[in-house]
């Protein structure tokens, strides 16, 4: 098994960033062949202090093994997905990868 966990921050600049990144999230990366288990969402705020709270949106992909993550990666709706949709609205992510 092989977690690909992608935390992300929007652009304060853009009207709606987190609505758009998680529509392009489910309309271009949902699709792609390999994904074993597939979860995105908003952050939920939380009163521990050990929650991180500062991001907008993370995504949690499961797959078979390193392999297919790796095909996920240059597949095309993900190539689109980088180009139009989280260039235009992130300013940053953070990405856990791990077996």
């Amino acid at each position: 098994m092989f977690s690909h966990i992608v935390i992300f921050w929007t652009k304060t600049e853009v009207p709606n960033a987190a609505d758009a990144l998680l529509a392009g999230i489910e309309k271009l990366l949902k699709p792609i062949p390999g994904v074993l288990h597939f979860h995105a969402g908003k952050m939920v705020g939380s009163p521990r202090p050990v929650v991180e709270q500062s991001y907008q949106i993370a995504l949690n992909l499961i797959f078979a093994d390193k392999q297919a993550q790796d095909d996920y990666q240059v597949h095309p709706l993900h190539v689109e997905f980088v180009n139009t949709v989280f260039k235009e609205t992130c300013q940053k992510a953070v990405i856990y990868d791990f077996e």
